[in-house]
């Protein structure tokens, strides 16, 4: 018997307990919804269609031949799959590649160092950039600085990321990343270097999107071992660090990315919607597996259980695979274009979207459910009784976003809801060249698509209302 099966055994008890409060929600869709629970839990169909995605396509960088044509895969499975409303929606985009980077040490130790470039990231002069390393343990001792402070030179940042359950050490460190070289470029400096935002101590090195326009510098990041290596060097001599920097990334041209959109319409209130999904698109340095091949692969599946249900929900459920999460864009667009795209298109129709969530965060298995402040309690009973054989409990946090891809359409009012991945070791593969499938637990994804297409039910299926009474 499998860990996933056990825990369904064994939670089944406490699942019962909370039968009682539950029976204001129908009981033949809770029913249905521990049925598809159960179903999910004896195939793979999520691995099979991520399996399919990284090996076909590897990686999909937004705008590239790779992502489009993993578009046009997308949308035939899921017509293979029997959903309806099939679609491609397509937007422009600018192109940004990768090239080559380079970062070194020349004196007092000279040595090389193992970087990427940041996402977005412009190019140097062709002969690189050479200076004076100014470096600083915090991201907040380089704000400290004052304009000017760092004219001609190169800021580096050590900051580490801490290690979190749910990736909140992550979010605590993005802004290093994502506003860093702005901030070092105001300060006059020509070129910026961060230790990446990883939780593992791999020498290798994430990359990630970092905020586009005027002002910007080449910017760069560098492995953990490579950023532990260098705070030991400054330890050993009070003599400057200097570097030399070499990066062809830029924008290239421009392109196009694409929405890839399916759905199971709803058999009594089709124009209400609920929309969930991941985004196709990945950095180059992977195959893009976690992030978010997962995701687009979970809530996929989830559907397709669903959709092969003897009767429809009441409701109809819309799966969005996103492109162009990843790469930022020139002002004013910046990033999530395709998020961006698809609430912009549908922005007469958000009175009817029901609720939004996404899954992008790996893998890991679901270990907390988040909804709405203003959730019915009978209706999170509910739920709550058909999740908790997974090992899936109650966040009394309430949901206020659903995921990067689900912020515009949540910002024009529609509520969010969260299944919580355990994102524990989440950072040490994100953004890497280790974003490859054999990092999926096949098991744990299984229960992903359990919670998914149980808990759609739930909701597909009833009247509730997460909206704030008004």
């Amino acid at each position: 018997m499998s860990l996933v099966l056990r825990r369904v055994s064994s939670l089944a008890f406490a699942a019962a307990l909370l039968a009682g409060p539950a029976a204001a929600q129908d009981a033949r869709t809770i029913a249905e919804a521990e049925q598809l629970r159960d179903r999910a839990l004896q195939a793979n169909v999520a691995y099979g269609l991520v399996s399919e995605l990284t090996t076909r396509f590897g990686p999909r960088l937004a705008g590239s031949e790779s992502e489009q044509a993993s578009a046009r895969w997308g949308a035939e499975t899921f017509r293979a799959m029997g959903f309806d409303n099939v679609s491609i929606e397509t937007f422009p985009l600018a192109l940004w590649e990768r090239g080559e980077a380079r970062v070194e040490i020349l004196s007092p130790f000279p040595q090389p160092l193992t970087v990427v470039s940041l996402g977005g990231s412009i190019a140097t002069p062709a002969d690189g950039i050479e200076g004076e390393a100014v470096i600083f343990e915090t991201y907040q001792q380089l704000l400290d600085q004052p304009e000017g402070s760092l004219t001609g030179k190169i800021a580096v940042v050590l900051q580490d990321t801490v290690q979190a359950q749910d990736g909140r050490g992550y979010g605590a460190t993005s802004p290093i990343r994502g506003a860093g070289p702005t901030e070092a470029a105001r300060r006059g400096a020509v070129a910026y270097v961060l230790r990446s935002l990883g939780t593992h101590d791999h020498r290798f090195a994430h990359t990630g999107a970092t905020r586009v326009g005027e002002g910007t510098i080449p910017a760069f990041a560098m492995s953990p071992p490579d950023a532990d290596q260098l705070r030991r060097l400054i330890r050993l001599t009070d003599e400057p660090v200097r570097m030399r920097l070499f990066s062809s990334a830029g924008f290239t041209r421009q392109s196009e990315s694409q929405n890839v959109i399916g759905e199971v319409r709803g058999r009594e209130e089709p124009d209400e919607v609920i929309v969930i999904g991941g985004h196709l698109d990945s950095w180059d340095l992977g195959t893009g597996a976690i992030d978010d091949g997962a995701g687009v692969a979970i809530t996929a599946a989830a559907l397709k259980l669903i959709e092969d249900m003897p009767r429809q929900p009441r409701r109809t459920i819309r799966v969005v695979w996103w492109g162009s999460e990843e790469v930022s864009q020139p002002p004013p667009s910046q990033g999530l274009a395709g998020a961006r795209h698809y609430a912009e298109t549908r922005r007469d129709q958000m009175a009817n979207h029901v609720a939004i969530s996404e899954s992008d965060f790996g893998a890991g298995p679901i270990y907390s459910l988040g909804l709405p402040a203003a959730t019915p309690a009978e209706f999170r009973q509910a739920a709550l009784r058909v999740l908790t054989p997974l090992g899936i409990l109650n966040d009394p946090v309430p949901a206020t976003g659903g995921g990067p891809d689900t912020w515009p359409t949540v910002a024009l009012g529609v509520p969010a809801f969260r299944l919580n991945q355990d994102g524990t070791d989440y950072f040490d593969t994100h953004h890497t060249a280790d974003d490859v499938l054999d990092r999926i637990d096949p098991e744990a994804m299984t229960q992903n698509v359990a919670a998914w297409a149980a808990f759609l039910w739930l909701l597909a299926d009833s009247d509730v209302d997460l909206r704030p009474a008004q």
